[in-house]
Order: structure tokens, then C-alpha cells, then sequence
């Protein structure tokens, strides 16, 4: 327990020195990933797999997966990309799929934020509440 400790908190130490601006600087990101693998540390490949997971869920809070029925005009694109900027904050990237089964609307994952404004989701919805 107290090894697991020391080791969440060496990886967050590792992750925040790896923020540039606020946000990650992928280039540093290796560089310390590759200097805590070469190093000699005991426990670090734990070390390392936590803080592969903090820099996934810092890829996932600012990654957009936006998926629609059919493929969204430009000025749709440009005005989902300016809502969910000025949400979640610059720097955001947006993904856009096609998807038919949702039969209309879109579908939004923002890290663990899901906003489901589909017709899938209103039928899958009112049959639950059958």
C-alpha cells in the first residue's frame, strides 16, 4: 500500500513536469518516460504504467469523438468545435465519424462525458420505458 503510494505520487510528479502551459508536451512526455525506463529504479514499471494512464486520460479530455448519422457541413463542424472549445477549453481536437445506426442527431464523447442527442438514443429510451 505504501509502495503504491510513492508510486502514484512519483508519476503525477513525472506527469506535471511534462505540462508545458497546461498542457502536455508530448516530446517531454518521452523524454521522461525514456529516462524512468533507463533508470534504476525498482518499481518502475509501475511508475511507468501509471503514468501512461495519466497522459491517456489527458489525451481523452481533450479529444472530441463526434459521431453522426450522416456526414456534418462545415459550418455544423466549425460550430461544434466552438461549443465544445469553449467548454472544455482550447486546444480540444475533433474527431468526426460517420455512424448510420444512430439513425439521426449526433453523439459526443469528451473523455467520460458522453452527450447522446441521437434517435437511437431517444428510441433505445422509450423502449426501456416499456
Amino acid at each position: 500500500m505504501i509502495g503504491n503510494k510513492k508510486v502514484r505520487r512519483a508519476s503525477k510528479r513525472l506527469f506535471r513536469s511534462c505540462l508545458t502551459g497546461g498542457s502536455l508536451d508530448e516530446d517531454l512526455a518521452r523524454q521522461a518516460a525514456r529516462g524512468v525506463a533507463d533508470g534504476g529504479r525498482r518499481d518502475r514499471l509501475a511508475v511507468l504504467a501509471h503514468f501512461l494512464r495519466l497522459v491517456k486520460l489527458d489525451v481523452d479530455r481533450r479529444t472530441a469523438i463526434v459521431e453522426s448519422a450522416t456526414n456534418l457541413p462545415d459550418d455544423v463542424r466549425a460550430r461544434l468545435a466552438d461549443t465544445l472549445a469553449r467548454r472544455y477549453g482550447p486546444g480540444l481536437t475533433a474527431t468526426y465519424t460517420e455512424r448510420p445506426s444512430l439513425i439521426g442527431g449526433v453523439r459526443i464523447r469528451v473523455g467520460s462525458d458522453v452527450y447522446d442527442a441521437s434517435v437511437r438514443a431517444g428510441l433505445d429510451a422509450l423502449e426501456n420505458s416499456f
